[in-house]
């Protein structure tokens, strides 16, 4: 495994003076150079390369996330001595197959758990009361029989675990809202139980299974086809060899794609928005470092976030003064979505400077005369292990599976009753599946807050990289906002 080193005092001296020095970096200027143009070229590069590889994926440890992280490298690395990068080289465990199902001898529509285990059971369905949260929820006929599980209130692992300590022969979990429901049980095991087979189904075919049940004996042919391998992989990691190496703004996307699609929204969008970010940052000049990394292996369970967090010390995390986070921001039936840093939407607030990170997103939405929202601090995607570990984040996100509002439609257009993504995690995640509007809006977004943040950090309190207790659940209140040395977007800008 490549181990990365923190480079020396004197050679990042040298590195620095080696490389070009432009204007200091300018928040106008950065998000005029953010195109259009630029960013669907190389969002078609993606979907050629999930076009030639196996499957139409860039799943991690594939062929097509192998050239996806060579094609960040390399466009990086085309940029001269403005930046150092990097591999950092993990090894997970991949899972991947299909699922066949049959009720009463029909077809039903059922997808692959990440992590769940390959077999084949028949058996009877019998309806888990609650959500199947605790193991008190699991009737004893279970034993023998498929569970059908309500999706909510707790992950899919604990679920399947519970039912199989339950003595359930397999599992069936369905979704608690419209569309098809695709996951990961977490990890290869739990210690509340061994998984069954187990499979995930629409909240449509799941209502209509539980009605069965309720009506009389149904019978339940569930087929996991699926294997487990580990796989070597890679986070690629560029850092600016100019600016404070010890107040260093991180931001993140993931490059990798379930199996079931090339992942153009999810998390293409997201990848190409900060690559192009560090493309045109590259004419500047900046006061703090600035790192992009691209994670690997996100849709498994956040694995190259989580390693590349754990893998720094107490120093190392400290250096970090913020990071941004930047999955799926093109969404085709989209709203703009801002972290909700400071608690005021949902309750969960970051660590200390979150709020101020989702003040300055919204400060540019509103210079754009642009609506926006919170949107939960849930640790949903790699700003997960960063609140963690006590570092403020924040970042953009414009939906996924869940349905637009009619309220929402009004304030962003698009259609009611939708799901913000009727694509996610599918097939048709492809370069059709893009907003234009929202991926040129929330990329200058992004270009906003590394030029102002790669300039000055002092609205952001600092932390002393220690790894937060309790997880992101019981995070501390945000402190009160204050004024540093940049205003928010004094007037406004049109672009």
């Amino acid at each position: 495994m490549k181990v990365i080193q923190p480079l020396t005092v004197l050679a990042l001296v040298e590195a620095c003076a080696a490389s070009y020095y432009g204007p200091w970096v300018d928040s106008r200027r950065l998000q005029a150079d953010i195109k259009e143009s630029a960013l669907l070229h190389r969002s078609q590069k993606l979907q050629d390369i999930a076009n030639s590889s196996p499957g139409h994926n860039r799943v991690f440890g594939s062929v097509g996330h192998n050239a996806t992280t060579k094609y960040i490298y390399d466009s990086i690395a085309s940029l001269g001595d403005y930046y150092t990068v990097e591999y950092q080289y993990f090894v997970e465990t991949f899972s991947g197959g299909n699922v066949t199902l049959s009720v009463d001898d029909s077809p039903v529509a059922a997808s692959l758990f990440t992590y769940a285990p390959n077999g084949r059971v028949e058996g009877t369905a019998v309806v888990v009361k609650n959500l199947g949260c605790n193991a008190t929820d699991f009737p004893t006929n279970v034993a023998g029989s498929v569970a059908l599980i309500s999706r909510g209130s707790c992950e899919f692992g604990l679920k399947a675990a519970l039912a199989g300590a339950a003595g359930a022969s397999g599992a069936l979990i369905y979704n608690n809202v419209n569309g098809s429901l695709a996951g990961t049980l977490g990890s290869v095991s739990r210690p509340e139980g061994k998984y069954p087979p187990v499979a995930g189904l629409s909240l449509e075919d799941g209502q209509h299974l539980v009605a069965l049940a309720a009506a009389g004996s149904v019978k339940i042919d569930l087929h996991v086809n699926s294997i487990q391998e580990n796989r070597t992989t890679q986070n690629v990691i560029a850092q600016t060899k100019c600016g404070d190496q010890n107040n260093v703004v991180t931001l993140g996307g993931h490059s990798d794609s379930v199996e079931a699609g090339p992942g153009i929204n999810d998390d293409g969008s997201g990848t190409v928005g900060i690559l192009e970010v560090a493309t045109q940052l590259a004419k500047y000049r900046v006061k703090n470092a600035v790192r992009f990394i691209w994670w690997s292996a996100e849709e498994f369970g956040l694995l190259g976030s989580k390693h590349y967090v754990q893998s720094l010390s107490e120093a190392e995390r400290a250096k970090i003064r913020l990071y941004l986070n930047f999955d799926m921001i093109a969404s085709p039936n989209y709203f703009y979505g801002v972290y909700d840093g400071d608690g005021s939407s949902f309750n969960l607030t970051g660590p200390p400077g979150s709020a101020q990170i989702e003040k300055t997103f919204e400060a540019f939405f509103k210079s754009k005369r642009l609506p926006y929202q919170g949107t939960e601090f849930s640790g949903r995607s790699d700003y997960g292990p960063f609140l963690d570990a006590g570092i403020p984040a924040g970042g953009l996100f414009t939906g996924a599976e869940k349905i637009k509002t009619e309220a929402e439609a009004k304030l962003y257009g698009g259609t009611a009753g939708v799901a913000y993504d009727k694509n996610y995690h599918a097939a048709g995640d492809t370069i059709d599946n893009l907003a234009h509007d929202a991926f040129v809006v929330n990329t200058r977004g992004i270009a906003d807050a590394v030029a102002k943040y790669a300039l000055c950090l002092d609205e952001i309190p600092r932390h002393n990289g220690t790894v937060a207790t309790g997880g992101h659940a019981k995070r501390a209140p945000a402190t009160k906002l204050t004024r540093g040395c940049f205003h928010d977007h004094e007037e406004p800008v049109s672009i």
